[in-house]
């Protein structure tokens, strides 16, 4: 028989110490082993980037918006721009017709044709009659006009 190196009290002696050393080591990592966050540097890093991200595209993402909306206006008052330009063409081509012209000159100016009787009415209206009515002409319009501003600088204050 092979004579044993070690006796086994020796050999039971190792195993216990071998055994006691894993049972410190394994409580020393418990104990010097900081527990762990679940962020980890990886996550920490993707979460930066991800908020330098947010806050370097959120001034432009404001600028486009505002421009966005600044184009849609101006496209708006372009479109009444060009609804204004019609209107003021059409207007024109009707000062283009001389009876249009008489009539604007009638209401507006209270020209009268010849042989016709002007009366101004108290609530400012004119009532154009005829000779035969027995009706006097007023004057001219810029005669009333000079009346009023006469009459208007001396009232009393």
């Amino acid at each position: 028989m092979p004579a044993d190196r070690f006796s086994t009290a020796t050999r039971l002696r190792a195993l216990g110490a071998q055994a006691a050393e894993r049972v410190y080591r394994a409580q020393s990592r418990r104990v010097r082993a900081p527990r762990r966050s679940r962020l980890t540097g990886r996550a920490a890093l993707l979460a930066l980037v991800l908020c330098s991200l947010v806050v370097a595209l959120a001034y432009p993402t404001r600028q486009y918006i505002a421009q966005r909306a600044e184009i849609e206006d101006l496209r708006r008052q372009a479109r009444e721009d060009r609804e204004r330009v019609e209107e003021l063409r059409r207007l024109k081509q009707r000062w283009q017709d001389p009876a249009f012209v008489e009539q604007q000159a009638r209401r507006h100016l209270h020209f009268v044709r010849p042989g016709e009787t002007a009366y101004l009415m108290p609530d400012g209206s004119v009532d154009r009659g005829r000779p035969e009515d027995g009706g006097g002409v007023p004057g001219p319009w810029y005669r009333t006009l000079w009346q009023g501003l006469d009459a208007a600088d001396g009232a009393p204050r």
